[in-house]
């Protein structure tokens, strides 16, 4: 992700300035342009000016109470109040100190003059695109209370499909950061303490453990270039994976992995239609709606997928049709958004849709959690026991040569 300077002018004619995050410069344009601003000049940030920017210790806002501010700001409007008199109330009760400085900048800018979706773009890491563009409709329709309550929802969802992805990883992440912990103290600890004693009892070692007291003399005694492979290693994998071309095959492996790959696509379909039908029911155009759903994907094919089915929607075509011709998206829901379309209830269908998939999310990863455990334990005793093995069976040679 660059960082890019823009200066536009807004709806009013005023000229704005201010700085915006962007895979690249044709993604935000487009996403300035969904804004409604004219762009005057567009540049990306010079790595000085980057690093004179930094917010050192800025916290990150924290999904829930972004969605707490919309619930609530949704219930005083519909209570009849001002916006500035929202803002002001939201900015003084609100807990996070972070999100009270930002709110107190939106509250400026829309007192100033600008609409609440411009200044809410401004603070693209607090409110995402899905948040701008459903309160830009929402203000169009004069249905922003109801909006505001569809992005609370929303938000709320993700939320909530995040949570029960990491309560089901946490457990295998936990299992194995436990089996290197035991490997590297055996190795660097135990093993070297057996091999002393092997030393002082002569006789042949069996393979096993000539083996074992190889890496560890391996691991003890070249232990800063075993350090220094596995972080460049690590760290030219963490470069390749961020680049285009290594997310997408990343991406893509995922998709069909054997245990992994069905829930991973569940998961992307799940946020693809909520996110899809929260933008529709709101009255977001169909192509900015695409927009929006192919940056929040979080997975490279399944954005591609979407980007492909916009182009294609863009010269006539159906939705359903271009989202049949691509392998990521099932027949069901292809036939589901056909008859959405049909019917003139696309947002109720991809709703639907939503639901479902949040349902098999959550029974699949209920399934991986207990096919898991009993997995890593097993996992866990062959390795610690292999190795308890190897460094006994000279012990049970000698036991045999006494008798």
């Amino acid at each position: 992700m660059a960082t890019f300077v823009y200066s536009v002018r807004d709806k009013a004619g005023k000229i704005v300035k201010g700085k915006l995050e962007g895979e690249n410069k044709d993604a935000v344009q487009s996403r300035l342009a969904q804004m409604g601003y004219i762009i005057l000049e567009l540049d990306t940030q010079s790595g000085f000016a980057a690093l004179n920017n930094i917010e050192f210790g800025t916290k990150k806002i924290p999904t829930k109470d972004v969605s707490i501010f919309a619930r609530q700001f949704s219930t005083m409007i519909s209570a009849g109040l001002s916006l500035t008199k929202c803002l002001s109330i939201l900015g003084a009760q609100t807990e996070s100190a972070a999100l009270r400085t930002v709110i107190t900048q939106i509250a400026r800018d829309v007192e100033s003059g600008q609409s609440l979706s411009d200044a809410l773009g401004k603070h693209p890491k607090v409110f995402p695109a899905i948040f701008v563009n459903m309160v830009r409709a929402g203000e169009t329709g004069g249905v922003l209370d109801e909006v505001l309550t569809r992005v609370a929802d929303n938000l709320e969802a993700d939320e909530a499909l995040k949570n029960k992805i990491k309560g089901a990883m946490t457990y295998p992440v936990a299992m194995g950061a436990l089996v290197l912990i035991v490997m590297v103290a055996m190795m660097v600890v135990v093993v070297p303490t057996f091999e002393k004693m092997f030393s002082e009892m002569g006789g042949e070692l069996p393979i096993t453990t000539k083996a074992l007291i190889a890496i560890s003399d391996f691991v003890a005694s070249w232990k800063g270039l075993v350090l220094a492979v596995v972080i460049f290693g690590l760290f030219r994998l963490f470069k390749w994976w961020s680049s285009g071309v290594g997310k997408t095959t990343w991406d893509g492996a995922l998709l069909n992995m054997p245990v992994f790959g069905p829930i991973t696509r569940k998961i992307a379909l799940a946020k693809f239609t909520r996110t899809f039908g929260t933008l529709v029911s709101a009255g977001v155009p169909i192509l900015t709606a695409l927009d929006i759903v192919a940056d929040t994907a979080g997975n490279n094919v399944v954005s591609n997928a979407v980007k492909h089915a916009r182009n294609a929607i863009r010269e006539g075509e159906t939705i359903a049709k271009p989202l049949s011709e691509s392998n990521v998206f099932p027949s069901m829901l292809v036939q589901m958004i056909a008859v959405g379309e049909e019917t003139g209830a696309l947002d109720a269908m991809l709703n639907k849709v939503a639901d479902f998939y949040d349902e098999e999310v959550a029974v699949a990863t209920d399934s991986i959690t207990s096919i898991i455990e009993p997995l890593m334990m097993a996992t866990l005793g062959v390795i610690v026991g292999g190795m308890v093995i190897a460094l006994y069976q000279p012990m049970f040679s000698v036991v045999a040569l006494v008798n």
